[in-house]
């Protein structure tokens, strides 16, 4: 159970090879088994490398199960937070925030949102011989939700301030809650504030008289939408912001990422990866902008981002409580006790794929069967709603990276769960643009 109070904690969160499950599990799995005890985050917890357990774990939150985030997270992300309320709150904030995701997804404007941002920073790029590839893509995919969102164009400096802010507030998840200043838990709290007064300020803008002849000059946003939604208080639609905006931009840059570093390591694939998106841009007209159609038609894309989710893990697990004595197969769970599902554990289970390490989209062709074998969006009430707006904004960006640039990453380069998913080079590409 590892010392006093802070047991083994800093063991479990200690970084380590995303694409791996670390060697703090794969000492405790070899020795105790794919369930075991431990003291994590100041309580007694099991630890869940089993997919059944896991699933079981998901499928029953509000139940059996309850949200359960350390207090720095409490402080950090606000009372509002979508990872932090339960019951009806939830249910209710989750709506507004999955009424955005459809909405988005059906505009017309979205996708020629994401293609213009996607043209315009891979042309920024014709110059250069090395790029920070995640540190750009960041800011790509923050470009595109702040437009949707807030109407916030490419254009404006705010981006910058919001997501030097933003990765501010992301360092603080993991940090030990010290109020003294300079720790990156005061830094993310300051980041919060920050960027909840810039909400905050948008929303009372848009309530004053004068902001009616600014409307009439564009078209309306989600912001909009939130702010006549009458059920939610000023907080509430402050944190469904920031909450679509941190999962908008994070998870999506992350898995880009993602996808580019597995590909440069898998020519093979790469190559075949480029010519679906040939055939796809043979039919189309010279500058012709990209449709859903062609969305549907990138079969080999859509297995590529899921098999880069599986062995890349961008999210290595959540944190539950019991709310109750559970009893699951031999197991008892004690009322109180900390509960981790480790979904790198299930998507790296070599009983449940075939050389679990090798990255193989192929593997996807039978997509429901392996649905059924990973947890790369969570599940339950909790699944998160954005996995089809994020894979979209990121296909369109493919498209275009494929056909104008071949690249290279750093031989020592990786991606580090800390355990949110960073690069140890920040994922520094050497570019080349095709002929």
């Amino acid at each position: 159970m590892g010392w006093p109070f802070i047991g083994e904690t800093i063991s479990f969160f200690k970084p380590h090879r995303s694409d791996s499950i670390g060697p703090f599990l794969q000492q405790h799995v070899s020795r105790y088994g794919k369930v075991f005890k431990s003291n994590i985050c100041g309580g007694k917890a099991i630890v869940s490398c089993d997919q059944e357990l896991n699933i079981f774990i998901l499928q029953n939150e509000g139940k059996l199960f309850t949200s359960d985030y350390p207090k720095a997270m409490h402080d950090i992300l606000g009372e509002y937070s979508l990872l932090l309320v339960t019951g009806e709150v939830h249910r209710k904030l989750k709506n507004v925030i999955i009424s955005f995701i459809n909405l988005t997804k059906s505009k017309p404007e979205f996708l020629l949102c994401a293609e213009n941002l996607s043209i315009s920073m891979l042309e920024s790029w014709k110059n250069c011989q090395e790029i920070e590839f995640h540190k750009e893509v960041k800011m790509f995919t923050l470009s595109v939700m702040v437009n949707q969102l807030m109407s916030i164009k490419a254009e404006d400096p705010a981006r910058r301030y919001v997501l030097q802010d933003f990765l501010s507030y992301m360092k603080g998840f993991i940090s030990l809650p010290i109020p003294l200043p300079g720790t990156a838990y005061t830094n993310a709290i300051k980041a919060r504030k920050r960027l909840s007064a810039r909400v905050m300020e948008m929303i009372k803008f848009r309530e004053n008289k004068e902001e009616e002849m600014n409307k009439a000059s564009r078209d309306e946003d989600f912001l909009d939408v939130i702010m006549s939604n009458e059920d939610l208080n000023y907080e509430e639609k402050v944190s469904i912001v920031l909450d679509i905006l941190l999962g908008g931009f994070e998870t999506s840059a992350t898995l880009l990422s993602l996808v580019v570093y597995f590909l440069a390591k898998s020519p093979n694939l790469l190559q075949k990866l480029k010519e679906e998106h040939e055939a796809i841009r043979a039919k189309k007209g010279d500058g012709e902008l990209l449709n859903w159609e062609d969305y549907q038609k990138m079969e080999f894309t859509q297995c590529v981002m899921s098999e880069a989710l599986r062995c890349g893990n961008i999210v290595k697990t959540v944190h539950r409580k019991a709310t109750h004595d559970i009893k699951f197969k031999e197991y008892v769970i004690p009322k109180g006790w900390k509960v981790f599902p480790i979904f790198t554990a299930v998507h790296l289970n070599s009983s449940l794929h075939e050389n679990p390490f090798e990255f193989n989209p192929m593997r996807w062709n039978d997509k429901g069967k392996m649905n059924k074998k990973t947890t790369a969006f969570g599940g339950g009430v909790r699944v998160c709603p954005g996995g089809e707006l994020g894979k979209l904004q990121i296909a369109f960006f493919i498209h275009h990276l494929v056909l104008s640039y071949r690249w290279k990453t750093k031989s020592d380069e990786m991606p580090i769960a800390h355990p949110y998913v960073e690069f140890k080079r920040g994922m520094l590409l050497e570019i080349d643009p095709t002929s």
